[in-house]
């Protein structure tokens, strides 16, 4: 049962990272009209460096699809976990209304990676 809601949960997650990702190459979802100036300040800036949103976007492309997937799950929640520091200070300094979300996923990805924590050990032994 434990790994039905860890599949449940890991797809969805995965799901919203990947489309996360798809827009910051293809932005097809509108920007919210209440957004704070400051991240749309700070949209506009990170739209500037050509090369970051094409980064961030297939770093969450990659990490959700390997969320998706119980075998590659693991290295999903690595590659996942910078851009969900992002995602945290981001909303810690911009937009706290969005922190429910990011604690959910950071719940998500703590569980991948407390239940996989020992295909990680070989990296931190001498």
């Amino acid at each position: 049962m434990k790994s039905k809601i860890l599949f449940v949960l890991c797809l969805l997650a995965g799901l919203m990272f990947i489309n996360a990702g798809l827009d910051k190459f293809l932005h097809y979802m509108p920007v919210p009209k209440d957004l704070p100036e400051k991240m749309v300040k700070a949209g506009k800036a990170f739209m500037e460096i050509g090369w970051l949103l094409p980064l961030v976007g297939a770093a969450e492309i990659l990490g959700g699809l390997l969320l998706i997937f119980p075998r590659t799950r693991p290295l999903g929640a690595i590659v996942i976990v910078p851009v969900l520091i992002g995602i945290l200070l981001t909303n810690i300094s911009m937009a706290p209304s969005g922190l429910p979300i990011v604690f959910a996923l950071i719940a998500i990805i703590l569980w991948v990676i407390i239940d996989n924590r020992e295909k990680y050990l070989p990296l931190i032994r001498k």
